[in-house]
């Protein structure tokens, strides 16, 4: 192995008398490595203390058995390898010192343009920026093997992700990196910890959100905790407006405030797109599923079109007037799209209202001890939909930006049916819709306003000008 400054002539020389060798001797091999003048010293001393070689000029020569492994075998400088080459094989090289001279500026010249073409086509490959903040999260941990896997952003996309947390979370960031490096996931080009806010969201392609604070309302207010909140959307939606792509794609998840933690970073950030920032539903949409799936003893993939509307970690409602049952064993059969209304299945109305759709029923127990598995499926499941498309004919609930539909005030993130298609997002407007669930709406939607205003009202106090 010859290694040297890209401009030594020495390094030059040994160049020569190694081909020369390598012509003349047939299982002779050579592997050289120039290096940039400015890079060389700081290269020399690694190599080195790597191997426990005490070398100070450029070149620097070994001998490495590559098929046996083990540590390389120095052999020295120019002079060393002169020695050897003539001790051993009776080979020696007259090559003049102009002539060394003028390799070195080849040598030098070459090296430059491999570099500027490695650059380039690096500079072609670029990875796909994902950001997660307070990912010391137990999501955090169960999502990356989901989002560096290919299925979300697909089999040729590479992908570079950036946990966020703070300083006293930095051991349990390393560990994460440390881990999913070992997993040696083909499409994960890096995965990095921070723990400096300033350089949060650089060059981000797609941000999860997944601050949450812990509410205990004996603890505190809930005001306070809605100031918590404004307070970090406050840092987040300049940092994202800064730094980020402008395309960015924002999803507000976690256990609390996951519809105002989007409206407020689309408040703050006004510059972001609000078609790029959605609230992930997913977690309820599929637990209900569950939930009615093991009460009609099928499959829950059978279940389809239910609809989550409002807030999704406070007041919501599953709507089940449009769902569907695919699969289901009953008297009647029909082809693989031959679906029946699932309400017409269940004749047990009493435990949808108690069990099903009640504020102390088992559904909202079993979503809110969910840390891991069901809510990072979730966050994977929408961005794969945004990308590629939501399943065709089916209805998938999302906190998007209300504009009106279904008569719910603007200007709120509230959850409501969507369909992703061609990398977008479209509100399913034609359902239809009785007088009773509008009226749930128009209370969901009132409490949607309140934290917002709450919000706003937190921070004007606090910076009245």
């Amino acid at each position: 192995v010859f290694t040297g400054k890209a401009n030594c002539p020495y390094y030059a020389k040994a160049e020569h008398l190694a081909d020369c060798l390598q012509a003349t001797l047939p299982d002779f091999r050579v592997h050289k490595i120039t290096q940039h003048p400015d890079k060389w010293e700081q290269w020399l001393r690694d190599i080195c203390e790597t191997n426990g070689w005490e070398h100070r000029q450029s070149p620097i020569i070994w001998r490495e058995l590559l098929d046996r492994g083990g540590k390389g075998q120095l052999l020295g400088g120019l002079n060393d390898f002169l020695e050897y080459a003539q001790q051993y094989y009776g080979i020696t090289t007259m090559i003049l010192s102009e002539e060394m001279l003028d390799i070195a500026e080849e040598n030098l010249k070459a090296h430059l343009e491999i570099v500027k073409e490695d650059e380039e086509i690096k500079s072609l490959i670029k990875p796909m920026q994902i950001w997660i903040t307070s990912a010391s999260a137990p999501i955090c941990y169960q999502l990356i093997p989901l989002l560096a896997n290919g299925e979300v952003f697909g089999m040729t996309t590479e992908i570079s992700i950036h946990l966020l947390d703070t300083g006293q979370f930095k051991e349990v960031l390393c560990s994460i990196v440390m881990e999913a490096e070992d997993m040696a996931f083909p499409l994960l080009r890096s995965i990095l910890e921070h723990t400096e806010i300033d350089e949060a969201f650089i060059e981000a392609d797609v941000i999860i959100v997944l601050d949450d604070v812990l509410l205990n309302l004996e603890v505190q207010s809930l005001e306070n905790y809605i100031r918590e909140v404004s307070e970090i959307c406050q840092v987040y939606a300049p940092l994202i407006e800064k730094n980020a792509k402008s395309e960015v794609r924002v999803i507000s998840s976690g256990k609390t405030f996951a519809n105002l933690k989007a409206t407020l970073i689309m408040t703050y950030g006004p510059s972001i797109k609000p078609e790029n920032i959605i609230a992930v539903a997913t977690s309820w949409e599929s637990a209900a599923k569950a939930m009615l799936a093991r009460k009609l003893n099928m499959s829950t993939a059978g279940v389809k079109d239910l609809i989550v509307w409002g807030n999704i970690t406070g007041s919501n409602y599953i709507d089940l007037s449009h769902a569907k049952l695919y699969g289901y064993d009953c008297a009647i059969w029909g082809p693989a799209n031959f679906q029946r209304p699932l309400l017409n299945m269940i004749y047990d109305r009493e435990w949808i209202h108690s069990e099903f759709l009640s504020a102390q029923g088992s559904l909202r127990s079993r979503v809110s001890r969910c840390t891991g598995m069901l809510p990072a499926h979730a966050v994977a499941a929408v961005l794969q939909y945004w990308y590629h498309g939501s399943p065709p004919g089916e209805i998938v609930s999302v906190g998007v930006l209300s504009e009106g539909q279904f008569c719910i005030p603007e200007g709120i993130i509230f959850s409501m049916p969507v369909r992703f298609q061609n990398g977008n997002w479209e509100v399913i407007k034609e359902l239809e819709m009785d007088g009773t669930t509008q009226e749930v709406l128009g209370r969901l939607a009132h409490e949607l306003i309140q934290e917002k205003l709450v919000a706003l009202k937190e921070i004007k106090e606090i910076h009245p000008y």
